[in-house]
């Protein structure tokens, strides 16, 4: 194989296992991060990774699994190569130094690993690190293995856009970074996008400051081609506390219960499977009786557990609970939905490859067709590493094969925005996404709030924050457009005004911009 000059933006599972992965086959490595090396997204991850690696699971199963949550719009071949690879990753992930929470090795489970059930999974397949702290343990050892690695690794460097040339078809070549206040370019023969999501377009979310969709908004504008973006989950169970702290779906597998704020459970009414439906169905089904009762937080109780086991099993949500105030051992504790995962982003095939040659991107910022509309829980950082190695192997392999794989509508074209108008905060766009394209949404909020952000302009000063707003402004209003386009409810994406899924827009919205050619370099 031929060495190449490989640009990764990201340093969460995707950036990373694509990183160690390029760099064990030669190739000249460059990974810049927005923060530190070890600071990202999958850092928080909770639940665990998901994976039919036990004698009584199939990739067949849990391809099913993964199927019924994504409501009708998941891509039969991109779940099959998760689940399918999905094992040999788990392996790669030991051989570079994670260690899986262990019991007693059996005929049934003869690597000795722990095993959880999380909701909507027909098996307990789920693997975890330091009890609730999984995506820390693997970020941890996969750091550790970089830095043992050749990879150059550029840290505190946001991403600005991504660099163009024409050279009989445009093509990625390269991105533009800023650090320490100066902008500087990297070109590189390839790029892979490993950026993350964008909870920051939400007033309460479970992700860190800096998921402010950069690799989203960089290859928007770039031309590159986005779908599945009205899809945002939100999370059943955040802390109903300043900073809204994750309470894994973990808890629930393991018999924690929700209620109301009489203290009478409300799920079984909703849902056969009542607290372990899919996400979408607890999180509207919490949001609807919040608003029943004044708009107070439901209760989650897992007193049952007993402190022991919730300490043991859970060490950091039992730490966040105790710096809010609060001992879920011996009462239960007050949660709301809160955004949490991104389903929509840059459309790819199988092998992360976009619309654009030159650019590939991997994890929260890319659609692959595996989640549909709503994500199936611990799949995400399975798809991470699975499609952060595919990524690699496609890099000398012809970039037309199977680009363009995702089902989806005839690619259209955004309504121009105006902007120019008055600037809109961070604060601001992000309570009005919460409130016109959160949980629940309508056609006249939408509308209104399409037109607001149409009109609003960023404060983009030319500093990291500056260009934070700007990418978030960008996506929100694709979120919103995306919204509107999608007269169905789906999955994540619930329109009260529309609150059937219809068999006829059983398929993927797929976006793009038109790039004049002066903005080619």
């Amino acid at each position: 194989m031929t060495g190449r000059d490989l640009l990764v933006v990201g340093s969460g599972l995707g950036g990373l296992t694509a990183a160690l992965r390029a760099d064990a086959l030669g190739h000249a490595v460059t990974l810049v991060t927005k923060g530190a090396l070890d600071d990202s997204n999958s850092r928080w991850a909770q639940g665990g990774i998901a994976a039919a690696v036990f004698p009584d699971d199939s990739p067949a199963l849990h391809a099913a699994d993964t199927v019924a949550a994504g409501a009708g719009l998941s891509l039969d071949a991109a779940v099959d190569a998760l689940c399918s690879d999905g094992p040999d990753r788990i392996r790669d992930l030991v051989r570079w130094g994670v260690v899986f929470d262990e019991t007693e090795p059996s005929a049934a489970n003869p690597e000795g690993w722990a095993r959880g059930l999380e909701a909507a999974h027909g098996r307990a397949r789920v693997l975890h690190a330091g009890g609730d702290a999984t995506g820390r343990a693997i970020v941890v050892a996969l750091v550790e293995r970089l830095r043992a690695s050749r990879v150059r690794v550029v840290e505190h460097a946001v991403l600005t856009d991504l660099v163009l040339t024409v050279t009989g078809e445009r093509r990625v070549a390269g991105a533009e970074i800023l650090r320490d206040g100066h902008r500087e370019t990297l070109l590189a023969d390839a790029v892979i996008l490993a950026t993350g999501g964008a909870g920051q377009l939400y007033e309460f979310t479970t992700n860190p400051e800096g998921a402010t969709g950069d690799g989203l908004a960089a290859a928007w504008r770039a031309g590159a081609e986005v779908a599945d973006l009205e899809f945002y989950q939100f999370h059943p169970t955040a802390l109903a506390v300043p900073g809204s702290f994750l309470v894994s779906e973990a808890v629930r597998g393991e018999g924690a219960v929700l209620l109301d704020a009489g203290g009478r459970r409300f799920l079984a009414g909703v849902d056969r499977r009542a607290e372990l439906a899919p996400r979408d169905i607890v999180a509207r089904a919490i949001a609807e009786q919040m608003k029943r009762q004044a708009g107070l937080p439901v209760l989650l109780d897992a007193t049952h557990l007993g402190r022991a086991t919730l300490e043991a099993r859970f060490p950091t949500i039992t730490a966040a609970t105790r710096a809010a105030g609060l001992d879920w051992a011996s009462e239960p504790v007050p949660v709301t939905p809160a955004a949490h995962y991104f389903m929509g982003g840059v459309r790819t095939d199988l092998w992360g490859r976009t619309s654009l040659p030159g650019l590939s991107a991997v994890g929260e910022v890319a659609v692959t067709g595996v989640h549909g509309a709503n994500r199936l829980a611990s799949n995400s950082l399975l798809e991470a590493a699975v499609f952060g190695w595919r990524a690699v192997a496609a890099l000398d392999a012809d970039e037309t094969a199977e680009r363009g794989v995702l089902a989806g509508a005839a690619v259209e074209t955004p309504p121009a925005s105006g902007g120019g108008g008055s600037v809109i905060l961070r604060g601001d766009l992000q309570r009005l996404m919460w409130d016109a394209a959160g949980v629940e949404r309508n056609g006249r909020d939408l509308l209104a709030a399409a037109q607001t952000l149409a009109e609003a302009s960023a404060p983009d000063d030319g500093s990291a924050e500056g260009r934070e707003a700007a990418n978030l402004l960008d996506v929100a209003r694709l979120v919103v457009t995306a919204a509107l386009a999608r007269e169905e409810s789906r999955g994540a994406h619930f329109r009260s005004d529309f609150p059937d899924t219809r068999d006829e827009t059983a398929h993927a919205l797929t976006w793009a911009r038109e790039v004049p050619e002066h903005a080619h370099r």
